[in-house]
């Protein structure tokens, strides 16, 4: 998804699955010690990279080579307009490192985003409870089936109690820890003074953490973000899990989007469990996920809200 509908780019699905091995080797290694060795992690993640840029070129020419009919616009053709907008034209390898870090930003974010909502909705059975009457009262799930036609997006948007979830799961398991930013004009922070030209970093997580206008930080609690409260409401730059100012994430509404569609799903026309006796423990490399998977079992619900019963339990397992 994130290479054709964020990138634009129309791969063949075996070179695509090719593609997608290497990324993988790339993602495992790319917070390795930065020790070029023969077999370490490093060398691993540069030749990933490598190989990667290679594809990623090939894609990149094609597309600039052929834009014909297109009545809309990815993130990478408002990268290459956002350069030249600046009167700079992008070189091919600031394209194949931007290309990357959105590969990077859609896919990985979005698989650890999803799967901190899975876990928080095994976690708190009222809060999928609540998003079940929400999805009743807005006409979109009647009879334990999402209606034929209700998945619009103004009705998605309407879903107030699905929003502060999705928020709420961003806001405690943010998938990435901070961002960097340049420093356009020298400025004094605490006494310190930080000169024009070099690079800082701000800290997701621990802006969240200790943001005063949370309450009970360390808890769950979808309704902060409700209508009578609006934690996130009351100052500039607390809740910023797809950063902030103009360089906010590119792709930050089709990821909400994914992910109010997935709890829909989850929502409606099934039940699951954890396939564990207790949670997984939680990394923060290279972005949040459980260290060995999070193991679940999903049991298909007919319209009457039945278990679908399968074959085997096999069938039933899998792992986010």
């Amino acid at each position: 998804m994130a290479i054709r509908v964020l990138l634009g780019f129309r791969i063949p699905d075996e070179e695509l699955s090719r593609l997608f091995e290497v990324y993988q080797q790339f993602v495992e290694n790319v917070f390795s010690l930065p020790m070029d060795l023969p077999f370490s992690g490093y060398r691993r993640g540069i030749r990933a990279r490598e190989t990667l840029q290679k594809g990623l070129e090939k894609a990149i020419q094609e597309k600039l080579q052929n834009t014909q009919g297109k009545d809309y616009a990815d993130a990478l053709d408002i990268l290459i307009e956002s350069g030249k907008e600046h009167g700079k034209e992008l070189t091919m390898q600031e394209l194949k490192d931007g290309t990357l870090e959105l590969i990077f930003a859609a896919y990985a974010t979005t698989a650890s985003a999803s799967t901190s909502l899975i876990m928080q909705l095994l976690k708190h059975p009222r809060v999928l409870e609540k998003l079940r009457e929400e999805l009743r009262s807005k006409g979109i799930l009647h009879n334990g089936c999402i209606c034929e036609g209700s998945l619009r997006l103004d009705n998605i948007n309407s879903l107030h109690y699905l929003d502060c979830v999705i928020k709420e799961v961003l806001r405690l398991f943010t998938p990435i820890s901070g961002g960097y930013r340049t420093v356009l004009q020298t400025f004094e922070l605490d006494g310190f003074q930080i000169p024009k030209g070099w690079s800082v970093m701000y800290s997701i997580r621990d802006t969240h953490d200790t943001a005063p206008v949370f309450k009970d930080v360390d808890a769950f609690d979808p309704d902060r973000f409700g209508q009578g409260r609006s934690e996130d409401k009351e100052g500039r730059f607390h809740y910023l899990p797809f950063g902030g100012g103009v360089r906010t994430c590119l792709g930050k509404h089709l990821a909400k989007l994914f992910l109010k569609a997935l709890a829909i799903e989850l929502a409606s026309t099934s039940r699951f469990e954890l396939a564990t006796r207790t949670f997984p423990k939680i990394t923060l490399v290279p972005v949040v996920h459980p260290v060995d998977g999070l193991k679940v079992k999903f049991f298909g619900l007919d319209s009457n809200q039945n278990e679908i019963l399968t074959g085997t339990d096999a069938m039933l397992g899998a792992t986010v």
